[in-house]
């Protein structure tokens, strides 16, 4: 290395130095353990999420939590553990409420990255590393504030339960917020739940856009359309070609629109999101947030992929597969249409449109699962939930709109809802709408983001959980020296 370049060199590790010597007492430890967590592989195949759960656990019995409140679980045999805190209100008559996050991160492949994803790299005002975004970023901003309120001598009214856990990601074993509902549903059980995992805060053009709540998710069910027939030689075509069947039936799902239908969470999103708009599209959002059956504003709305997921349930085909041979009639073709399903309606439903839309009794359609599960309910809009969220955002964020959503992928929200817990999906961390990396190469969060989303989260617990500051705190006896 030449003498220029490791003074270049000195002088990046000089300023990362000074920016972190900047940092209060509860920054520093929220990055310590942001750190901690990024450089554990919590990804299925090649890691595990049980070394990250231990990590937390330990740093809540050395900040004075009983043993008896820390709880590692999972499966026997399983792998991949979950680490469960509880933080003791002063009501017994409060049902408590329920902080999530998981811990397993998706697959990150060192060569194809320009940095080590399992190490936490700042640069250029961005956190680096796999599960920057999804969700390390947000189990950070959850476990920091509860030991800051135990630092502080915060006592909530209600109890506090964070729930770090596996298998959210998928790509093997289990889910493990299913697991818990099934069978330790004591242990997290709750008025509601806030979901970090969800429900961004969002920045476009460098500008603070929005403050997301999500509510609701669209349901996830893959549909299996097949054709089968004798086949044959290929010089002797028939018309009712496997293939060429299944091609007209992808067609018409392809071409298919469901009808639109709005819910709670979708009506009102429009309503709030048109202020953040201009011309035709604030127009056409005021208009169909009044009157879901203008057709000409939801055609409009419909060119935009994102507002057509929040119109409708969708439907479309993923994966194909058909033939045996280059030179003989198909025997079986066979496609994957997958549906994302609105809330209030049945995956029953669906199937049944499919068939209608379809309208060829040689094409079989089929779940691709049993197809007995059912779609969660959207969670109220209660000024419960949205006071406290309204109240902390124009505390730390004047000016930011409070905009309720629907996640058109999947979260843990989704078995916690069906199990009748509401869940609201409320990050504290910003993100770039136009640089958003999750489950990507290079994945990345702002520095600047990941504090403010710390600090969002401590001012939000201490609000819906009614909590209170003992006269210790009052006094200034706080000791935080050793962070």
């Amino acid at each position: 290395m030449r003498i220029s370049s490791l003074c270049t060199f000195g002088l990046m590790i000089s300023s990362a130095v000074s920016a972190q010597q900047k940092l209060d007492p509860n920054q520093r430890e929220a990055r310590q353990i942001f750190r901690e967590l990024i450089e554990i592989n919590t990804a299925y195949k090649a890691g595990s999420t049980t070394p990250a759960a231990h990590a937390i656990a330990k740093r809540f019995i050395d900040a004075g939590f009983p043993a008896s409140d820390v709880t590692i679980i999972g499966p026997a045999g399983d792998k991949d553990s979950s680490v469960v805190v509880r933080m003791q209100g002063t009501s017994t008559a409060l049902k408590p409420i329920l902080l999530i996050a998981h811990l397993d991160v998706v697959e990150a492949l060192p060569a194809d990255w320009s940095l080590d994803p399992f190490k936490l790299t700042e640069k250029d005002g961005f956190f680096y590393g796999r599960g920057t975004s999804d969700i390390k970023d947000g189990a950070t901003t959850l476990a920091a504030a509860l030991l800051r309120m135990k630092r502080e001598h915060v006592v909530p009214k209600r109890t506090l339960v964070l729930a770090l856990t596996a298998g959210e990601e998928g790509g093997g074993g289990y889910n493990a917020m299913t697991w818990l509902v099934a069978n330790h549903r004591d242990l997290i059980d709750a008025e509601y739940a806030l979901n970090v995992d969800s429900g961004d805060p969002l920045i476009k053009n460098g500008k603070r856009l929005l403050r997301a709540l999500q509510t609701s998710e669209k349901f996830y069910q893959s549909y299996s359309l097949e054709v089968t027939n004798k086949g044959g030689h290929s010089s002797l075509p028939t018309p009712d070609n496997a293939i060429a069947r299944l091609a007209e039936a992808i067609g018409k799902v392809s071409r298919y629109r469901f009808p639109v239908h709005l819910t709670e969470t979708t009506k009102t999103y429009f309503e709030r999101s048109a202020s953040l708009e201009a011309g035709q599209t604030a127009v056409d959002m005021r208009t169909i947030a009044g009157n879901p059956n203008d057709s000409a504003s939801a055609a409009r709305l419909s060119v935009s992929p994102f507002y057509n997921a929040q119109l409708r349930t969708t439907c479309t085909p993923t994966m194909i597969e058909g033939g045996h041979a280059p030179n003989a009639l198909p025997q079986r073709a066979r496609v994957i249409v997958n549906c994302r399903v609105l809330p209030g309606e049945t995956i029953q439903d669906v199937k049944a449109t499919l068939t209608r839309v379809v309208a060829d009794d040689s094409v079989k359609i089929s779940f691709v699962d049993d197809g007995n599960r059912a779609p969660a309910p959207a969670s109220p809009l209660t000024a419960a939930v949205l006071g406290p969220l309204e109240k902390v955002t124009r505390r730390l964020w004047p000016g930011v709109p409070v905009i309720p959503q629907m996640e058109t992928g999947a979260t843990d929200g989704t078995p916690l809802r069906a199990a009748g817990i509401p869940t609201y999906g409320v990050s504290g961390v910003f993100l770039d709408m136009d640089d958003i990396r999750a489950h990507g190469r290079d994945e990345r969060i702002m520095v600047q983001s990941f504090y403010d989303g710390v600090e969002y989260i401590y001012q939000l617990l201490r609000e819906v959980s009614g909590a209170s500051q003992v006269s210790l705190y009052k006094t200034g006896a706080i000791d935080s020296s050793g962070l």
